[in-house]
């Protein structure tokens, strides 16, 4: 049997970090090979490691049956391993065919200028072995997150890639999208090129990967043919403890109705009108599109609203703007935390505690120990896992960075929590964590708007669930009467019974 990577022994340590402790990561040429472990099992690092943006400190790497130690990702791709990353790195006001090629165009004239006949030739060719039917001239500005996608795919064979690293590949893809991805994945292992796939999505690595490899605390747990295994032995493999449900849903006394909104309007909604009641977790489910993030935002004041009415605790929100919408209670949790809700370059603590200060310290003079009671507090409440207060916010698990969002949201003391895609990337450790939070919330009376896009989420948190379709409500479920395949429906035509 060859394999196109063999790994053993590897350590790689960080400030007070042991990243990889002795891992051993064997994958067999032209398969679908499966990386799975909670965020800070040490996926990443490994992974950078084999794409030679990180050197080990201990261990073997060999391609092919040849010993390798890179020290740049360009060394790794002369030996034919390529890494698409979760967030694309593309050019956007460059041409399709120029971000394949960036920096190694074909020249023409002794090299003065670019070839772009040759360039876009050679980039259609990639193309058309992928079946993507993208024109390589157009800016890949106006392309779709698949089409992107896809073009990194291209971009990797240009390199001559024996070895394509995935990192969460579908996690801003449609369904349909998702499906044209798989089939391009199952080309390129019928043309004998090894996959390595990460995901947080078990249903995916069941239908793609041949084998699959667990990580947990930097160690490697098991490496095992993906017919031999089932979910509860991935999850109970990944975060140590046997879960048994992912979507633990708390019963809880649903309360007086604290909020009404009746024919809500904006940029990307039209006339949504729904209530939400104390300690209810109400679901906002629908298509990619739909508008569900538009109508929250514009709920939450951030976004405008040019029609409808929003009644909290039975008085009247004439204009919703965000700083008076968290006076009155609300607290919002945004879909994007890099973009919108983390401070990258400040610590944990001061994310955590951003929009406490003029609440704790009216004077205007802050008092550090107060912020670090706080902090403290939340850490441990949530568990957020942390070497210190004073950690960069960058450096933690996407599931940690979530929780210090959640925390500072939590700290406010809300009434209403607006959730958007809360667990959107992170494992599922993580994942049951955070929905254990929501229904401790919910316990102590908090009304929660949450919007998923993954339906077994909805179904498992939700008490009802509003499905939008085109910016407006399809339906309204209760959690009694809702199902995969009616809300899917409801989203789809916003018909049927």
């Amino acid at each position: 049997m060859q394999y196109s990577l063999k790994m053993q022994g590897i350590h790689k340590h960080f400030p007070g970090v042991h990243a990889l402790d002795d891992v051993s990561f064997d994958v067999e040429a032209g398969s679908v090979h499966a990386l799975v472990g909670e965020n800070g099992a040490g996926k990443s690092t490994l992974m950078k490691l084999i794409s030679g943006s990180l050197v080990p400190d201990e261990g073997s790497i060999e391609v092919f049956g040849e010993a390798v130690r890179f020290r740049s990702p360009a060394e790794a791709q002369h030996h034919g391993i390529s890494m698409i990353h979760q967030e694309l790195t593309v050019v956007p006001e460059r041409s399709v065919a120029s971000n394949i090629f960036l920096g190694r165009e074909p020249r023409a004239l002794g090299g003065l200028f670019i070839d772009y006949r040759a360039l876009n030739t050679q980039a259609k060719a990639l193309l058309d072995r992928l079946d993507v039917r993208v024109d390589p001239t157009v800016p890949i500005s106006e392309l779709s997150i698949a089409q992107q996608q896809m073009v990194e795919v291209a971009k990797a064979l240009s390199y001559n890639a024996r070895v394509i690293i995935m990192d969460e590949p579908t996690s801003s893809l449609t369904e349909r999208e998702t499906a044209t991805l798989f089939r391009i994945i199952r080309d390129l292992r019928a043309d004998g090129i090894t996959v390595i796939y990460i995901s947080h999505r078990l249903e995916e690595i069941f239908e793609i990967s041949d084998r699959v490899t667990v990580l947990r605390d930097g160690r490697t747990i098991r490496t095992d043919a993906t017919a031999d295994l089932d979910e509860d032995t991935i999850v109970s493999s990944m975060v140590g403890r046997t879960i048994d449900t992912i979507f633990p849903k708390r019963e809880v006394e649903i309360g007086e109705t604290i909020l009404h909104v009746d024919g809500l309007s904006g940029n990307g909604f039209r006339d949504v009108s729904f209530s939400l009641r104390k300690g209810e977790i109400l679901g906002i489910s629908g298509l990619v599109g739909a508008g569900r993030s538009e109508m929250v935002r514009g709920l939450m004041g951030i976004d405008p609203v040019d029609g409808g009415s929003i009644d909290l605790f039975g008085q009247p929100v004439t204009t919703p703007r965000v700083a008076g919408m968290m006076r009155r209670g609300f607290a919002f949790v945004p879909e994007d935390r890099k973009e919108e809700a983390l401070f990258l370059g400040m610590s944990v603590r001061d994310n955590l505690v951003v929009s406490l200060l003029s609440r704790l310290f009216r004077s205007g003079l802050i008092q550090y120990g107060r912020l670090g009671e706080v902090t403290a507090q939340y850490i441990d409440k949530l568990r957020i896992q942390t070497p210190s207060q004073g950690q960069l916010i960058r450096n933690l698990s996407g599931g940690n960075q979530q929780k210090v969002i959640i925390a500072r949201c939590l700290a406010l003391k809300p009434s209403v929590l607006i959730l958007d895609e809360p667990t959107r990337g992170i494992d599922v450790g993580a994942k049951a964590e955070i929905h254990t939070i929501i229904g401790d919330l919910a316990a102590q009376g908090v009304g929660i708007i949450m919007i998923s896009s993954e339906l077994p989420e909805i179904l498992g948190v939700s008490d009802r669930i509003v499905v939008m379709k085109e910016g407006r409500v399809a339906a309204q479920l209760d959690r009694t009467e809702a199902t995969q395949d009616l809300i899917m429906q409801k989203a789809a035509t916003g018909g049927g019974s």
